[in-house]
């Protein structure tokens, strides 16, 4: 058989996830908390009305609505479900691909923006972030002036680094350049800082979000707001039906009562502070501030493999950071689980710091 694979794929390796069977599960920003017994029973009631012998609603306009009200997006602006914040980066970039169109992001920064680019063929450029990983805003807009690229993502705040950049900084983004710049607000819940309220104020803006970390990881279900002609445009290159009727029925459910969402966010929050204390108390370790629900850390006196190996053998499963890039060598992050998992993590720690 001729090989048809492209040799840019083949120098790709593959997104790897471990099996966490086992293990205190800490390494994919996952809310740790499920549903009291009784809102599952309600949520089971909802799903047996569910016509699976029908396609579902091709625009999914019942959960549009509900994510517009619920998730304070303004009526002005459109909104697109994807399967996923993963599927929502694949639809943008299809819609402005080609050889000579840049995908600039920064770096350290989500994996999949340089990922999806390179499956798409185009050029993909990381800004570095400063040393305390913050947005290098000099350096950031002399790369725009550069390479003029037609996509800026943005992650809001920053995955692995946990921290929200400067709005000054991404202001000035926004105003030097005419690429579509999208926030990735994956984590707006824990951070209580958005871009939606601006998204009247620029034409070229995306918001983009998704439900996982709000404790719906399972549903797989992203969405992105922003000017109606753009993402009309946008729109073009969704797939029909992506979003399944057991995912619509689920997020609206969730949606309608989601009261019991923010308990757990509040929760995780306070979780999160005191876990950045405990932390902070260790010597050997630089913590960074973390505005997600997750923290990330590096070891100065140790070697992050080891550590990572010696939490595995205690059956505590969080991401090893070290060999992504230079600047989080030595870099560990762990997810904010709940009260017991995040004790385990600390004994976990401490023993394999030998403290």
């Amino acid at each position: 058989m001729k090989d048809w694979i492209r040799p840019e794929i083949k120098a790709l390796t593959a997104y790897h996830v471990p099996d966490a069977s086992g293990y205190i599960k800490l390494d994919a920003m996952e809310n740790p908390y499920s549903w009291p017994a009784e809102l599952t029973d309600q949520w089971l009631d909802v799903l047996r009305d569910a016509n699976l012998n029908r396609y579902p609603d091709p625009s999914a306009s019942d959960l549009k609505n509900k994510i517009q009200t619920s998730l304070n997006i303004s009526a002005e602006s459109d909104i697109i479900l994807g399967n996923g914040s993963d599927e929502l980066i694949q639809m943008i970039l299809m819609a402005v691909s080609g050889k000579d169109r840049v995908v600039m992001s920064v770096e350290p920064s989500f994996v999949m923006y340089k990922m999806i680019a390179s499956f798409l063929d185009m050029p993909y450029v990381g800004v570095p972030l400063t040393d305390q990983f913050e947005l290098d805003t000099e350096l950031m807009l002399a790369n725009i002036k550069q390479h003029q690229p037609a996509v800026i993502f943005i992650a809001y705040p920053n995955n692995p680094t946990g921290n929200l950049f400067s709005e000054q900084s991404i202001d000035k983004v926004l105003k030097t350049t005419d690429a579509i710049v999208v926030i990735d607000e994956a984590y707006f819940a824990f951070a209580d800082k958005t871009y939606a309220n601006k998204l009247a104020d620029y034409e070229n803006l995306i918001v983009m979000r998704t439900v996982s970390k709000m404790g719906l990881a399972g549903l797989r279900l992203g969405y992105m707001a922003g000017n109606k002609k753009l993402l009309q445009e946008i729109d073009k290159v969704r797939l029909p039906y992506n979003i399944n009727i057991l995912t619509q029925l689920s997020t609206e459910f969730a949606l309608n009562n989601k009261h019991v969402l923010d308990t757990q966010t509040e929760q995780i929050k306070l979780d999160r502070k005191k876990l950045l204390a405990e932390l902070n108390m260790i010597n050997g370790l630089e913590v960074y501030p973390s505005n997600a629900n997750f923290i990330l850390f590096r070891l100065l006196g140790h070697n992050a493999d080891d550590v990572f190996s010696a939490l595995k053998e205690n059956n505590i499963l969080i991401k090893n950071l070290s060999h992504t890039t230079v600047s989080l060598k030595n870099c560990l992050r762990v997810t904010i689980g709940d009260a017991e998992e995040n004790e385990q993590f600390l004994l976990g720690l401490r023993s394999a710091l030998k403290i």
